[in-house]
């Protein structure tokens, strides 16, 4: 098996177009009542802890982008409005 250098701009991964979602919404919004009621579910973290989490893992991503931006690979960032 012969092995090829990857250079930036090759296309590594390809995703199947039917697996993108149809459109994005606006505002996602849940109320955990029913499943408390119905599964007897409780959170196990507050969501002080969960927004943290969530900044800890977008902070961990931006670096993963910046290091490979740095070694001249082009990186596509998703972006929320």
């Amino acid at each position: 098996m012969t092995r090829r250098a990857v250079k930036p701009g090759d296309v590594i991964i390809a995703v199947d177009p039917r697996y993108f979602r149809p459109a994005e919404v606006e505002t996602l919004l849940g109320d955990p009542t029913k499943a408390h009621e119905k599964l007897g579910w409780k959170p196990e973290i507050t969501l002080r802890e969960m927004v943290s989490e969530m900044v800890a893992n977008d902070l961990e991503a931006a670096k993963k982008h910046s290091l490979l931006k740095s070694h001249g690979y082009d990186v596509a960032i998703a972006l929320e409005s």
